[in-house]
Protein backbone atom coordinates (compact mmCIF):
# COMPACT_ATOMS: atom_id res chain seq x y z
CA UNK A 1 0.00 0.00 0.00
CA UNK A 2 1.19 3.54 -1.04
CA UNK A 3 1.57 5.72 2.28
CA UNK A 4 0.18 8.98 2.17
CA UNK A 5 3.21 10.97 2.69
CA UNK A 6 4.48 13.43 -0.44
CA UNK A 7 7.48 12.45 -0.77
CA UNK A 8 6.80 9.19 -0.71
CA UNK A 9 4.27 9.52 -3.53
CA UNK A 10 6.85 11.47 -5.16
CA UNK A 11 9.45 8.52 -4.67
CA UNK A 12 6.73 5.78 -6.06
CA UNK A 13 6.31 7.91 -9.29
CA UNK A 14 10.20 8.29 -10.08
CA UNK A 15 10.89 5.26 -9.64
CA UNK A 16 7.93 3.28 -11.32
CA UNK A 17 8.54 5.65 -13.82
CA UNK A 18 12.12 5.06 -14.06
CA UNK A 19 12.84 3.05 -17.24
CA UNK A 20 10.55 5.39 -19.10
CA UNK A 21 12.46 8.32 -17.87
CA UNK A 22 15.33 6.69 -19.06
CA UNK A 23 13.99 6.42 -22.65
CA UNK A 24 12.96 9.66 -22.80
CA UNK A 25 16.36 11.64 -21.37
CA UNK A 26 18.39 9.37 -24.11
CA UNK A 27 16.51 11.05 -27.31
CA UNK A 28 17.22 14.43 -25.62
CA UNK A 29 20.76 15.99 -27.40
CA UNK A 30 20.44 19.20 -26.13
CA UNK A 31 23.84 18.41 -23.76
CA UNK A 32 26.22 16.88 -26.79
CA UNK A 33 29.13 19.18 -27.18
CA UNK A 34 28.34 19.07 -30.96
CA UNK A 35 25.08 20.99 -30.38
CA UNK A 36 24.86 23.70 -32.88
CA UNK A 37 22.27 26.23 -33.29
CA UNK A 38 20.14 24.69 -35.89
CA UNK A 39 19.67 21.60 -33.58
CA UNK A 40 18.46 23.37 -30.80
CA UNK A 41 15.90 24.68 -32.56
CA UNK A 42 14.78 21.76 -33.86
CA UNK A 43 14.47 20.49 -30.24
CA UNK A 44 12.26 23.18 -29.20
CA UNK A 45 10.45 22.89 -32.09
CA UNK A 46 9.78 19.31 -30.96
CA UNK A 47 9.17 20.49 -27.54
CA UNK A 48 6.57 22.74 -29.04
CA UNK A 49 4.82 20.29 -30.66
CA UNK A 50 4.46 18.28 -27.82
CA UNK A 51 3.65 20.53 -25.03
CA UNK A 52 0.79 22.36 -27.41
CA UNK A 53 -1.66 19.62 -27.44
CA UNK A 54 -0.68 17.97 -23.84
CA UNK A 55 -0.82 21.23 -22.43
CA UNK A 56 -4.77 21.82 -23.64
CA UNK A 57 -5.63 18.35 -22.89
CA UNK A 58 -4.36 19.04 -19.11
CA UNK A 59 -6.10 22.43 -18.97
CA UNK A 60 -9.17 20.29 -20.02
CA UNK A 61 -8.73 17.85 -17.33
CA UNK A 62 -7.66 19.84 -14.57
CA UNK A 63 -9.65 22.82 -15.25
CA UNK A 64 -11.56 22.92 -11.40
CA UNK A 65 -8.11 22.65 -10.22
CA UNK A 66 -6.36 25.53 -12.09
CA UNK A 67 -6.09 27.93 -9.05
CA UNK A 68 -5.12 25.23 -6.55
CA UNK A 69 -2.28 23.92 -8.96
CA UNK A 70 -1.10 27.73 -10.31
CA UNK A 71 -1.49 25.88 -13.80
CA UNK A 72 -1.05 29.44 -15.36
CA UNK A 73 2.77 29.86 -13.84
CA UNK A 74 2.95 26.39 -15.16
CA UNK A 75 2.54 26.54 -18.86
CA UNK A 76 5.49 26.25 -20.91
CA UNK A 77 4.25 26.89 -24.38
CA UNK A 78 4.44 30.30 -24.15
CA UNK A 79 7.94 30.37 -23.05
CA UNK A 80 8.95 27.92 -26.31
CA UNK A 81 7.39 30.43 -28.31
CA UNK A 82 9.80 33.12 -26.73
CA UNK A 83 12.44 31.05 -27.51
CA UNK A 84 11.03 29.82 -30.76
CA UNK A 85 10.58 33.59 -31.88
CA UNK A 86 14.34 35.02 -31.24
CA UNK A 87 15.49 32.03 -33.25
CA UNK A 88 13.73 33.86 -36.38
CA UNK A 89 9.86 32.28 -36.34
CA UNK A 90 6.54 33.91 -36.14
CA UNK A 91 3.29 34.06 -35.71
CA UNK A 92 2.46 32.12 -39.31
CA UNK A 93 5.73 29.75 -38.75
CA UNK A 94 4.88 29.19 -35.23
CA UNK A 95 1.24 27.95 -36.47
CA UNK A 96 2.94 25.41 -38.90
CA UNK A 97 5.10 23.58 -36.64
CA UNK A 98 4.06 19.84 -36.65
CA UNK A 99 2.11 18.85 -33.44
CA UNK A 100 1.79 15.94 -32.22
CA UNK A 101 -1.31 14.17 -33.27
CA UNK A 102 -2.22 11.87 -30.50
CA UNK A 103 -1.58 12.93 -26.83
CA UNK A 104 -1.81 10.96 -23.85
CA UNK A 105 -5.96 10.58 -23.30
CA UNK A 106 -5.37 10.88 -19.33
CA UNK A 107 -9.09 10.03 -18.80
CA UNK A 108 -9.14 11.68 -15.40
CA UNK A 109 -7.65 13.98 -12.84
CA UNK A 110 -5.07 10.93 -11.06
CA UNK A 111 -4.06 10.44 -15.07
CA UNK A 112 -3.61 14.28 -15.90
CA UNK A 113 -1.42 15.27 -12.75
CA UNK A 114 0.96 12.32 -13.55
CA UNK A 115 1.52 13.91 -16.87
CA UNK A 116 1.86 17.35 -15.47
CA UNK A 117 4.52 15.25 -12.98
CA UNK A 118 6.49 14.62 -16.24
CA UNK A 119 6.66 18.53 -17.05
CA UNK A 120 7.27 19.84 -13.61
CA UNK A 121 9.86 17.13 -13.08
CA UNK A 122 11.78 18.51 -16.63
CA UNK A 123 11.99 22.12 -15.42
CA UNK A 124 13.83 20.48 -12.66
CA UNK A 125 16.05 18.65 -15.31
CA UNK A 126 16.57 21.67 -17.39
CA UNK A 127 18.52 23.44 -15.33
CA UNK A 128 21.41 21.56 -15.86
CA UNK A 129 20.27 22.21 -19.29
CA UNK A 130 20.23 26.13 -19.17
CA UNK A 131 24.02 26.03 -17.93
CA UNK A 132 25.17 23.83 -20.63
CA UNK A 133 23.10 25.98 -22.70
CA UNK A 134 24.83 29.17 -21.96
CA UNK A 135 28.15 28.32 -21.94
CA UNK A 136 27.73 26.43 -25.14
CA UNK A 137 26.23 29.36 -26.71
CA UNK A 138 28.28 32.05 -25.51
CA UNK A 139 28.68 35.03 -27.56
CA UNK A 140 26.42 33.35 -30.14
CA UNK A 141 22.79 35.21 -30.90
CA UNK A 142 20.47 32.15 -29.04
CA UNK A 143 18.02 34.01 -27.35
CA UNK A 144 17.23 33.97 -23.76
CA UNK A 145 16.49 29.81 -22.85
CA UNK A 146 13.26 31.29 -21.04
CA UNK A 147 11.88 27.46 -21.20
CA UNK A 148 14.87 26.19 -19.71
CA UNK A 149 15.07 29.50 -17.36
CA UNK A 150 11.76 28.25 -16.34
CA UNK A 151 10.72 29.70 -12.83
CA UNK A 152 14.10 31.18 -12.21
CA UNK A 153 14.65 31.21 -8.47
CA UNK A 154 11.31 29.69 -7.63
CA UNK A 155 12.06 26.44 -9.28
CA UNK A 156 12.15 24.92 -5.87
CA UNK A 157 9.25 25.91 -4.59
CA UNK A 158 7.45 25.73 -7.57
CA UNK A 159 8.21 21.73 -7.54
CA UNK A 160 7.59 21.20 -3.52
CA UNK A 161 3.97 22.99 -4.25
CA UNK A 162 3.34 20.66 -6.79
CA UNK A 163 4.08 18.07 -4.78
CA UNK A 164 2.02 19.04 -1.92
CA UNK A 165 -1.00 19.91 -4.51
CA UNK A 166 -0.61 16.52 -5.32
CA UNK A 167 -1.11 14.54 -2.36
CA UNK A 168 -3.73 16.66 -1.38
CA UNK A 169 -5.50 16.15 -5.02
CA UNK A 170 -4.42 11.95 -4.76
CA UNK A 171 -5.32 11.09 -0.62
CA UNK A 172 -6.72 7.79 -1.32
CA UNK A 173 -3.41 5.35 -1.97
CA UNK A 174 -6.11 3.25 -4.98
CA UNK A 175 -5.50 6.29 -7.41
CA UNK A 176 -1.49 6.12 -6.79
CA UNK A 177 -1.74 4.12 -10.07
CA UNK A 178 -3.39 5.91 -12.31
CA UNK A 179 -0.95 8.77 -11.68
CA UNK A 180 1.37 6.53 -12.41
CA UNK A 181 0.18 5.81 -15.84
CA UNK A 182 -0.48 8.81 -16.32
CA UNK A 183 3.06 9.71 -16.16
CA UNK A 184 4.49 6.95 -17.62
CA UNK A 185 2.43 7.35 -20.50
CA UNK A 186 3.71 10.84 -21.33
CA UNK A 187 7.52 10.00 -21.27
CA UNK A 188 6.25 7.27 -23.90
CA UNK A 189 4.89 10.20 -25.42
CA UNK A 190 7.83 12.50 -25.68
CA UNK A 191 10.01 9.74 -26.19
CA UNK A 192 7.93 8.56 -29.40
CA UNK A 193 7.75 11.95 -30.52
CA UNK A 194 11.54 12.81 -30.64
CA UNK A 195 11.99 9.51 -32.21
CA UNK A 196 9.37 10.94 -34.96
CA UNK A 197 10.45 14.24 -35.60
CA UNK A 198 14.11 14.04 -34.83
CA UNK A 199 16.39 12.01 -37.63
CA UNK A 200 19.08 11.66 -35.56
CA UNK A 201 17.76 10.27 -32.60
CA UNK A 202 19.71 6.60 -31.74
CA UNK A 203 17.45 3.83 -32.01
CA UNK A 204 16.61 2.06 -28.86
CA UNK A 205 18.12 -0.48 -27.50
Amino acid sequence: MFSLEPRTLLQTLKAETRPHHERAERVVRLMSPDLTLSGYRRHLEALHGLHAPLEAVLAERLEGLASELRLAERWKLPWLEEDLRALGHDEASLARLPRLAHPPSLPGVPEALGALYVLEGSTLGGQLILRHLTRHFEGVSAGRFVYFRAYGEAVGPMWKAFGEALLRLCPDPALAPRVVRGAQDTFDAFEAWLREVHVDVPSPL
